[in-house]
């Protein structure tokens, strides 16, 4: 719901000191920020194409290698059955991986920047 009124004014804002442009630009150019990007893109981008791969090679089984994926395994259970529910499991570990990573590399880094933007204010 808006309101007419108009903001409030005196010499203190309502919010948090927020670092300038230039804070941001600077800190966007250090050695620090530098180690954070690469430490994410060096988990990242392997993981991403591995799991493409890996999807994609599914994909490709199932259009072009018909005989394969229907091979029995255990019962009615047949290789595209295992290979697909292998999807999902591959799916959730990778979602974790990142998760443990960040928490052990990517976080301490960024909260490191955080802190010292925030100092610098």
């Amino acid at each position: 719901m808006a309101t007419d009124a108009p903001p409030p004014e005196g010499g203190s804002p309502t919010g948090p000191v927020q670092p300038t442009t230039e804070a941001f630009v600077a800190m966007q150019a250090s050695p620090d920020f530098a180690d954070l990007r690469r430490s994410h893109r060096s988990f990242a981008f392997p993981l991403t194409i591995a799991f493409v791969t890996w999807y994609l090679l599914y994909v490709l089984l199932c259009n072009y290698a018909g005989g394969f994926m229907a091979t029995k395994v255990v019962g009615n259970i047949n290789m595209a059955l295992v290979l697909g529910l292998a999807q999902f499991a591959t799916t959730f570990l990778i979602a974790w991986l990142y998760s443990r990573h960040a928490a052990t590399k990517l976080d301490p880094k960024a909260d490191a920047i955080k802190s010292r933007m925030e100092a610098d204010v």
